[in-house]
C-alpha cells in the first residue's frame, strides 16, 4: 500500500504540479488549499506525511503546524516556502518540522526529503516496538523438542504459507511467531498482534479492519485496522480459537480475497499480510461443536506448529532457569545467585502448570527472596507451591546402582544429565554411575556437559558404535544423537580409546 502525503498549498498549481511527481513517484496523495482543510484531512484520512507550505491566507502555515503537532505528533511534516528565511526555517523545526525546502523544489530533493522522513519514522516506530519488547523473545532450550520447532522456523519462515501454532499458555506461542516473522522475507517490515481473547466482541472488527469517522458513537477520526497496520508484513492474530463466530466469517473472506473495508467505509483496501494464528484450544474440537469454522480452520493451517508445556521439556529446564534468574538478580540489582544440584533437582521435577511464564515469575521471586550466595534445596521448596510435581530426596542421600552394565545404560537412558552433577557422596556410599566426579573447578554446565560426554561414550562402547542402537537406549532420536557428539567434541570410534 502506498504511503499517503497530504500536500498544503494555496496555489493550485503548486498543488497539482506536486501531486503528479509524487504519484509518478509511486506516492498517494490528497491535496488542501488552506491549513484548516489540512487538520480535516488529517482527521478524516490515514495520512503517513505532510508537504505544507508557510505563507497561506487565514490560517498560516506555522499555525497550522503547531496544530497538526497536537492533533497528530509523530505525524512528520515537511514545510515549504518562496519567501523562506533563516528564522521562519528554525520556528518550523522547533515547531515540529522535520525538513524545510525552499521554492521552487527540485522533484529530486522534495522525494529525497519526504523518503529520508518516511524512513525516520519507520525506525522511531521500530524503535518504540523494540524497546517493548527488549530480551523479550529470544528461546531458550536444546533438548528434541525445542529443535524439532526451531527445524520448522527454519524451514517454514521464508515462505508465504500461514501458520497456525498450537500450546498451553505460556509456552512462549507468541516467541514462535516473532522468530516466523524476524526470518521472513518480510522481516523489515511490521509485525503486529491482536489478542482476540481481550478484544470485546463488539470492537473485534474495528481493531481488524479499522473504521471511518463517525462510523460509531465515539469514532472521532479515521483509524486503519491491524490489517492495513500490518500491510506488506506478519499479523499474529493470538488466542484465535476465542474469535466469535460471525467475526470468523469476516476474517475468512480476507483471507481468501486479500481486501477489506473499514466499518462504516464503502472503500475496498487490498492488503497483502501473512496470517500466524495461535490457540490454546483444540480446534477440531471446536469445529465438532459448532463453535469454529472448518473453513476457516484449513485457511490458517497450512503449517502447525505445536509448543509443547515445560512439562515435556524437562531437559530444558536448566538453561531456563539459569536465564531467568541471571536476568532477575540483574534487573533487581542482586548479586549472582548459584543453584546448588538439590535446589535445581526440586525445581525440575515441578510442574509448572503455568509454563515459561510461571517458571519466569517464580525465579525472580527466588532471585528477590533468596539471602544466596547460593540456592539451597529448603530455598527451593519453600519457592514452589505446594502439592505439584514430585519433590525429589536430597541429592547427598540418593545412592547409585552398581555400576553394572545393564544398571548404567538405564540410569543413563532416564536420569536427567543435571541429576548427576551431585556433591560428593558419603564413603560408604557406591561411586556415582558412569565414573562421575564433580569437580569444583568447573561451571555447572562444564560439568553437565562432562556428565554428557561420558554418558555417550559409555553407551556407545556397549553397543560397539552402532549409532542407531545407542540413540535408542538413550531415548533419542538418531539426528539429534549425532547433534550431540558434535557439540560435546565427539566422534564414532572414540569410545574404544
Amino acid at each position: 500500500m502506498p504511503a499517503s502525503v497530504l500536500i498544503v498549498d494555496d496555489e493550485k498549481n503548486i498543488l497539482l504540479t506536486l501531486s503528479q511527481s509524487l504519484q509518478l513517484a509511486g506516492y498517494q496523495t490528497h491535496l488542501a488549499a488552506s491549513g484548516q482543510v489540512a487538520l480535516d484531512v488529517v482527521s478524516a484520512r490515514p495520512v503517513d506525511a505532510v508537504l505544507m507550505d508557510v505563507k497561506m491566507p487565514d490560517m498560516d502555515g506555522l499555525t497550522a503546524l503547531a496544530r497538526l503537532t497536537e492533533l497528530r505528533p509523530e505525524l512528520p511534516v515537511i514545510m515549504m516556502s518562496g519567501h523562506g528565511t533563516i528564522d521562519t526555517a528554525v520556528k518550523a523545526t522547533q515547531l515540529g518540522a522535520r525538513d524545510f525546502l525552499e521554492k521552487p523544489i527540485a522533484r529530486e530533493r522534495l522525494l529525497v526529503a519526504l523518503r529520508n522522513v518516511l524512513k525516520h519514522q519507520a525506525a522511531m516506530e521500530e524503535l518504540r516496538e523494540l524497546r517493548e519488547q527488549l530480551g523479550r523473545y529470544d528461546m531458550v532450550g536444546s533438548g528434541p523438542a525445542m529443535q524439532r520447532i526451531f527445524s520448522l522456523i527454519q524451514r517454514t519462515a521464508p515462505s508465504e504459507g500461514r501458520v497456525l501454532i498450537t500450546g498451553e499458555n505460556g509456552t512462549g506461542k507468541e516467541l514462535i511467531a516473532r522468530a516466523l516473522h524476524q526470518n521472513s522475507r518480510r522481516k523489515a517490515l511490521p509485525f503486529v498482534k491482536l489478542n482476540c481473547a481481550a478484544v470485546p466482541h463488539e470492537l473485534i472488527e474495528s481493531e481488524l479492519f479499522g473504521h471511518e469517522k463517525g462510523a460509531f458513537t465515539g469514532a472521532v477520526s479515521v483509524r486503519r485496522g491491524k490489517f492495513e497496520l500490518a500491510h506488506e508484513g506478519t499479523l499474529f492474530l493470538d488466542e484465535i480459537g476465542d474469535m466469535p463466530p460471525a467475526m470468523q466469517a469476516k476474517l475468512l473472506r480476507v483471507l481468501q480475497e486479500g481486501e477489506l473495508e473499514r466499518v462504516g467505509g464503502a472503500e475496498t483496501l487490498k492488503v497483502d499480510v501473512r496470517v500466524i494464528a495461535a490457540t490454546n484450544k483444540n480446534l477440531e474440537q471446536e469445529i465438532a461443536a459448532g463453535r469454529f469454522r472448518e473453513d476457516l480452520y484449513y485457511r490458517i493451517n497450512v503449517v502447525q506448529i505445536h509448543s509443547p508445556p515445560l512439562r515435556e521439556r524437562r531437559e530444558d529446564l536448566p538453561d531456563l532457569i539459569g536465564t531467568f534468574l541471571r536476568e532477575a538478580c540483574a534487573k533487581n540489582g542482586r548479586r549472582p545467585l548459584t543453584l546448588s544440584p538439590d535446589a535445581l533437582a526440586v525445581m525440575s521435577a515441578y510442574d509448572y502448570p503455568g509454563n515459561v511464564r510461571e517458571l519466569r515469575n517464580l525465579v525472580e521471586r527466588l532471585a528477590i527472596l533468596c539471602e544466596g550466595p547460593v540456592v539451597t534445596r529448603t530455598d527451593a521448596l519453600e519457592l514452589l507451591p505446594r502439592g505439584r510435581g514430585v519433590v525429589p530426596p536430597p541429592v547427598e542421600t540418593v545412592a547409585a546402582p552398581a555400576p553394572t552394565l545393564d544398571s548404567a545404560v538405564v540410569a543413563a537412558a532416564s536420569t536427567p544429565a543435571h541429576a548427576l552433577v551431585a556433591p560428593p557422596p558419603p564413603t560408604s556410599a557406591p561411586a556415582p554411575v558412569v565414573g562421575f566426579r564433580p569437580r569444583a573447578d568447573k561451571t555447572f554446565r562444564e560439568q553437565v556437559e562432562d556428565a554428557e560426554r561420558e554418558i555417550i561414550l559409555y553407551v556407545l562402547a556397549h553397543t560397539h558404535d552402532n549409532v542407531t542402537e545407542a540413540a535408542r537406549l538413550l531415548d533419542l532420536e538418531r539426528g539429534h544423537f549425532y547433534k550431540k557428539m558434535k557439540a560435546l567434541g565427539l566422534r564414532r570410534g572414540q569410545s574404544e580409546t
